[in-house]
């Protein structure tokens, strides 16, 4: 598993404090045993990260399949570039596949529907995402390798389906993921043992207190500090819609 904190398995609490997520719920459907599963994804990775830190652990450790979720980071910051993003997917792809893995990357859905920002700021992100994608679908289509569509994914607006920072899957959602991803390894030939049930079981249960403490704590924090890198592209877009739009002066 490569990725950010959504590969991390953030919103998915286990009994004892860690993260389950996606990639365990898959390598349980793969019947990997525990000592062959590995994740080298960490909180807040971008693409760059990917490549440079997270890349060279999975090809030491030579896997049969890798499922890559990163790029959300990278539309929140204000240097995003699309090219360079482009130019390090493709290269963990090709590496991967290179080393004989199946490697089935992720094509972001329409965030903003999930977590309400202000109108400027819904379309710089919603601007940004489907610049991601365009990057993503160039990679998946001249690689020829699976790809998840978050945009078509069943239930992928439910609330149900996210935790309560709406940033990160619930465990209903990260089910979802797994599934998902289950369904194209199927498609690619690979054999799945174990169905992915999307019935919750054996995670931990978050109160009211938890929950609020969260936002407060860490969801609020971190919206403001994306949403202060992400505002001059914001005013960029507002600017140029205005003068897109304004009324043509009279005669």
């Amino acid at each position: 598993m490569l990725g950010d904190s959504t590969a991390v398995g953030l919103g998915d609490p286990l009994p004892g404090g860690d993260w389950r997520g996606v990639g365990p719920l898959v390598a349980d459907a793969l019947g990997i045993e525990p000592d062959g599963y590995l994740n080298a994804s960490f909180t807040g990775a971008r693409m760059r990260c990917v490549r440079t830190e997270q890349l060279p652990v999975a090809l030491a450790h030579r896997p049969e399949v890798v499922l890559l979720i990163v790029g959300m980071n990278d539309t929140l910051r204000s240097d995003f570039d699309a090219e360079a993003i482009a130019a390090d997917l493709d290269h963990v792809v090709t590496e991967l596949r290179a080393a004989g893995s199946v490697v089935i990357p992720v094509r972001f859905h329409d965030h903003g529907r999930v977590f309400r920002l202000p109108g400027s700021l819904y379309r710089a992100l919603r601007a940004r995402i489907d610049e991601l994608n365009a990057v993503i679908d160039g990679v998946v289509a001249t690689r020829g390798v699976p790809c998840l569509d978050l945009m078509s994914l069943p239930g992928a607006y439910d609330l149900a389906a996210w935790s309560v920072d709406r940033l990160h899957p619930s465990e209903l959602g990260h089910r979802m993921l797994a599934q998902g991803f289950a369904d194209l390894l199927t498609e690619a030939g690979v054999e799945i043992r174990v169905p992915v049930s999307l019935e919750c079981s054996g995670g931990a249960t978050a109160g009211a207190v938890q929950h609020v403490g969260w936002l407060v704590l860490k969801g609020i924090p971190w919206l403001w500090r994306r949403g202060r890198d992400l505002l001059p592209y914001a005013a960029r877009i507002m600017w140029r819609s205005y003068w897109e739009n304004r009324p043509a002066p009279a005669r």
